[in-house]
C-alpha cells in the first residue's frame, strides 16, 4: 500500500482541521487530491510526509506505520513540489545545481557530486523539455519553467511517491498545458503521483482515482470517472455546475443562475 490512512483526524487548539480520514493508495495507481483553498488539502500533505501527526487514527506511507519508523528516512522515498519549496530556493543558484541538491534534500548543493550525479540530472532536464535550462539561474526562469526544474529536482533521488503541490499556480493556460503534457508523461513510467489542485480540468487521464476534501474531510474517493459527475460535483461546490468530458479530461461549467448572479 502506498498510502493507508485509517480514521485519521488532526487538531489545532480546539480547532478540528482534518477528521476521520480514511484513504487508501494502491501501487500503480495516480491520485488527484482536489479541494477548495482551506479544505485541508495542505494538512493532509503534511502529514503524509510526516511534518505533523495524526490527533488520532492510523497512518502508513510506502508501508511504513508511523510510530514504528523513522520518518526522516521516510521522506527520503518521498518527493514533494510545492509553492512553499519555490519561495526557499536560492535565486542565484543554476538549474543543474537545484536539481542535484534533490539527492541530499537540501536547500542549495553542500555535498559533493560526481559525474554519474550531473549526468542523471541532466538527464532528468532533458526528459521533461528543459536541458537549455542547466546553466540558468533560478531567477531568470518563468514560473513554468521553475516548476519543471523543481520536477526534476523531485526525481532525482528516485522517489517511490510523487507530491505535486498545486504545479500550475501562476501559469496562464499555454504554459500550464505544457506542464501537465510533461507531467502526463511522467506518471507513464514514474513513481505513484498525488496531484493536488483545485481546478477540475487539471485532472489528467492518467489520474485514475479522484480524492474530494471538504471542509477537513472526505467527500468522495473513487474511480476519477465516477467522483466527477455534474450531480457530486454540484453538491461538492455548493453551486449547480455541470461536468463535460472530452478527449478523456473533464471541464467544469458553472451552471447560469440567477440567483447566482445576483448574489455577486
Amino acid at each position: 500500500m502506498v498510502i493507508d490512512i485509517q480514521q485519521a483526524s488532526w487538531e489545532r487548539g480546539d480547532k478540528q482541521v482534518l477528521r476521520d480520514i480514511n484513504w487508501k493508495v494502491q501501487p500503480n495507481e495516480h491520485w488527484c487530491l482536489l479541494g477548495l483553498n482551506g479544505s485541508g488539502k495542505t494538512t493532509l500533505l503534511n502529514m503524509i510526509n510526516g511534518y505533523i501527526w495524526p490527533t488520532s487514527g492510523q497512518l502508513s506511507v510506502l508501508g511504513k506505520k508511523f510510530g514504528e519508523y523513522d520518518l526522516r528516512e521516510l521522506r527520503k522515498s518521498i518527493g514533494w513540489v510545492s509553492t512553499s519549496l519555490q519561495q526557499k530556493l536560492y535565486g542565484s543558484e543554476n538549474a543543474i545545481n537545484i536539481v542535484l541538491s534533490g539527492k541530499f534534500a537540501t536547500i542549495g548543493l553542500y555535498d559533493h557530486t560526481n559525474e554519474a550525479d550531473r549526468d542523471q540530472a541532466l538527464a532528468l532536464l532533458t526528459s521533461l523539455g528543459c536541458a537549455y535550462l542547466a546553466e540558468r539561474t533560478y531567477d531568470t526562469m518563468s514560473q513554468g519553467e521553475r516548476q519543471r526544474v523543481l520536477i526534476a529536482r523531485a526525481l532525482m533521488a528516485k522517489p517511490k511517491l510523487l507530491i505535486l503541490d498545486e504545479p500550475c499556480t501562476g501559469l496562464d493556460v499555454f504554459a500550464r498545458e505544457q506542464l501537465l503534457s510533461m507531467i502526463h508523461k511522467v506518471a507513464k513510467d514514474g513513481p505513484t503521483i498525488i496531484y493536488v489542485t483545485h481546478h477540475v480540468e487539471e485532472i489528467l487521464p492518467c489520474f485514475s482515482h479522484t480524492l474530494l476534501i471538504k471542509q477537513g474531510e472526505v467527500f468522495a474517493a473513487g474511480a476519477t470517472n465516477d467522483v466527477l459527475t455534474s450531480e457530486r460535483m454540484s453538491r461538492f461546490f455548493d453551486v449547480p455546475v455541470e461536468i463535460e468530458r472530452r478527449d478523456g479530461r473533464n471541464w467544469l461549467f458553472v451552471k447560469q443562475s440567477e440567483s447566482l448572479w445576483n448574489s455577486n
